[in-house]
């Protein structure tokens, strides 16, 4: 019994300690909502008044914005307000002054109407007048000629052909004066100049044919290059593009080819096939290749050779590989290479002295022939190619312009121009240069003299000096003095435009007057 009444007391215990507690819980809960609520109207209050002072602001912003743009739009529109009046006022006065022109216009017309009126009249005076003076010019001029005996045309003609008569003669004194003053005057310098050039320029020149010889060690050497029924020579000739001569000629046999580089090398190839001993058709072909590229790499050699000879620089690779074939090419027997660095030398020379410049007179007179070194593969002269070359390899207008004048294509653009034709024809001209076939030599000089007897009034014609000199001889009653002068221009030019000759032929007209008396 009393443990149920201690159980019982314990547990009304424990309803009444839940009870109390869910009491003190709910007390708890409402004190801190009551809490909440208040925090919450004390920061819906901050908030309203946050925000209104926002909308304060902003208002205030706004005002301010309206303000400011009220003012821009008054003071723009006082602006356009006075530019306009500024418009208006100017084309008011463009209206007065235009009213103030037409009234000038219409009074000018007036005037003008007037005048033209009174010009009418004194045109018609004037024709008048011009019909009667035409009227009396007319018996004037029938007047003269009948007193004359000649038409107005006639007269006209005979008077033309006085003048230009006269007038040739006194231009003829004139440019013999002063080709006489300015003879006096460079002639010396001249000379030395060119003189000093040449004695200073000591180039070789190697006369080449269109054959070459090659030593052989024996006469038997001559069977194995020609082999087992030809087919060694054959694979030669055909591998190097030369016609192999094996003659009687004694340990040698000949090349023949109009191309120098292909006897070149042809001549090495069988020097090396001579040396090594074994000479049949696979073995030519392997030495012709090797033969072919060391000649290539020895024309290069040469082209940098001339180049540092002659101290010119920044000259593009491929010229330099031309200019080394010109080794092997000849004009006239002058080897072109030797021909061009002397060029280049007597170039140089008188530019310095002369004071030119220096470098364009080396660089054109080095390269004034190049174009020979691919004439035989390409169309156009050499002149036209040598232009061509150096244009596309980057030399400048003046060189490019001195090289297409240097046989008088166009006329001389510059002194260094002048310079390269003179030192061509000196280089061609100097005697031993060139060979000339007898034949050849003689067709000149009988053309020469036939170029000479066509002017009129030439009594006698002598080529002298191995054609470069050509003596005239004119008859006294036909050519005055100075028209003895005006001849020798004249068959000078016929000269140059009829005849190809190299260097300069001078032209000496020689008028004698004799008079004969007998005393009986």
């Amino acid at each position: 019994m009393n443990t149920f009444l201690l159980g019982a007391t314990a547990f009304l215990a424990l309803v009444c300690a839940v009870l109390i507690f869910v009491i003190l819980k709910r007390r708890s809960g409402s004190r801190l909502l009551l809490h909440v609520k208040q925090e919450a109207e004390v920061h819906m209050n901050r908030a309203k008044e946050d925000a209104e002072k926002i909308r304060r602001e902003a208002s205030l912003e706004a005002k301010e914005k309206y303000l400011n743009l009220k003012t821009d739009f008054e003071k723009q529109t006082r602006e356009r307000r006075r530019k306009f009046n500024d418009h208006e006022r100017r084309l008011v006065q463009k209206e007065e002054n235009l009213e103030r022109k037409f009234q000038n216009l219409e009074r000018k017309e007036k005037e003008f109407v007037h005048k033209e009126h009174r010009l009418s009249s004194r045109d018609q005076e004037l024709v008048e007048k011009e019909q009667k003076v035409q009227a009396l010019n007319n018996r004037v001029m029938e007047e003269l000629e009948r007193i004359a005996g000649l038409t107005q045309e006639e007269a006209k003609k005979e008077l033309q052909n006085r003048i230009e008569d006269q007038a040739k003669l006194e231009a003829v004194q004139i440019v013999r004066r002063i080709e006489e003053e300015a003879r006096e005057q460079g002639s010396a310098k001249a000379r030395d100049i060119i003189s000093m050039a040449i004695q200073r320029s000591a180039a070789e020149h190697v006369v080449e044919t269109t054959v070459s010889v090659v030593d052989l060690p024996s006469d038997d050497m001559k069977g194995r290059i020609i082999g087992r029924e030809g087919r060694n020579i054959r694979a030669l000739e055909l591998a190097t593009g030369v016609d192999i001569i094996v003659d009687d000629t004694p340990e040698a046999v000949i090349l023949s080819s109009f191309d120098p580089i292909r006897r070149e090398m042809a001549r090495l190839a069988i020097e090396k096939l001579v040396m090594d001993g074994r000479i049949h058709p696979a073995r030519i072909e392997e030495v012709v290749e090797t033969v072919k590229q060391e000649l290539e790499q020895k024309i290069k050699q040469e082209g940098e050779n001339a180049v540092l000879d002659l101290r010119v620089q920044n000259i593009h690779p491929e010229l330099i590989k031309l200019l080394g074939k010109l080794k092997y090419r000849t004009s006239y027997g002058q080897n072109v290479l030797q021909h061009s660095k002397e060029v280049a030398s007597l170039c140089a020379l008188m530019a310095r002295e002369l004071g030119a410049d220096v470098n364009v007179s080396l660089r054109a007179g080095l390269l004034h022939d190049v174009g020979k070194a691919v004439d035989r593969e390409v169309e156009g002269t050499h002149t036209e190619l040598s232009v061509s070359l150096s244009k596309k390899y980057g030399e400048s207008e003046a060189v490019c312009q001195a090289i297409a004048s240097h046989h008088r294509d166009i006329d001389f653009p510059s002194v260094e121009a002048v310079l390269v034709q003179s030192a061509d024809t000196l280089s061609a001209a100097r005697p031993g240069a060139r060979r000339e076939l007898l034949e050849t030599y003689i067709k000149r000089l009988e053309k020469l003299e036939e170029v000479a007897n066509s002017y009129e009034g030439v009594a006698k014609a002598f080529a002298l000096q191995a054609g470069r000199e050509i003596r005239i001889i004119v008859e006294s009653k036909k050519i005055s003095d100075d028209q003895a002068t005006l001849a020798a221009k004249d068959i000078a030019q016929k000269i140059k435009e009829e005849m190809d000759y190299p260097g300069q032929i001078k032209v000496t007209v020689i008028r004698e007057m004799r008079a004969v008396e007998y005393a009986r």
